[in-house]
């Protein structure tokens, strides 16, 4: 029998939903979108982190019931995981199943050295694998790109092919997910990120 992979996703600016998109189309994933009820401000992402809070979402964590993997991709906001995927991430402690965790951020201010542990405090037990890619590394160097510069921008769809193709390879390499279907019958294989012709 098939593994059942699902694909639990996130995004505020949209970068990370059209990652998700990519990979889940790659995996041959069941992709779930969570969304918030209200519109969200800068002002409740730092009230959220402040006070721990995990706000309310849809789909219900009962969504991922029933899978083999569960793949979270989401934005980090101050060093830790996007508070919309909080719910389902602590739903993993009643899940038998591994997770790993993929996410596209500025990066502007360094690297998120505290997103695995966050992580593993959430679910109650590490991922598989956690992936963070920076947009700061699709800018120029120089001038260093600002925080701004980095929120502003968004995915083109080639950045989305080279980074989903970074991500499936990352998995595959991992032993996290296997060769779909699809990557056969394409018969290319990503290197280093950019798609052989």
């Amino acid at each position: 029998m098939a593994m059942k992979t699902v694909l639990v996703s996130y995004s505020l600016t949209g970068n990370n939903d059209a990652l998700a998109a990519g990979i889940a189309a790659e995996l041959a994933a069941e992709h779930i979108r969570v969304t918030e009820p209200r519109v969200r401000t800068m002002g409740m992402i730092a009230l959220d982190r402040l006070f721990g809070r995990t706000p309310r979402v849809t789909p219900a964590v009962e969504c991922m019931d029933g899978c083999d993997l569960a793949l979270f991709v989401g934005p980090v906001w101050m060093g830790r995981v996007a508070a919309p995927l909080r719910a389902h991430l602590r739903h993993l402690r009643r899940m038998p199943v591994r997770y790993a965790f993929v996410s596209v951020s500025g990066g502007a201010d360094g690297p998120n050295l505290g997103l695995a542990g966050d992580l593993r405090k959430r679910a109650g037990r590490a991922p598989a694998a956690v992936i963070d890619l920076h947009i700061v590394d699709l800018l120029p160097p120089n001038p260093k790109p600002t925080r701004k510069e980095t929120e502003d921008y968004r995915l083109t769809e080639q950045d989305v092919r080279n980074m989903t193709g970074i991500v499936t390879k990352s998995l595959r390499e991992a032993g996290i997910v296997e060769e779909t279907g699809v990557e056969r019958a394409r018969g290319t294989e990503p290197a280093h990120g950019r798609w052989s012709p």
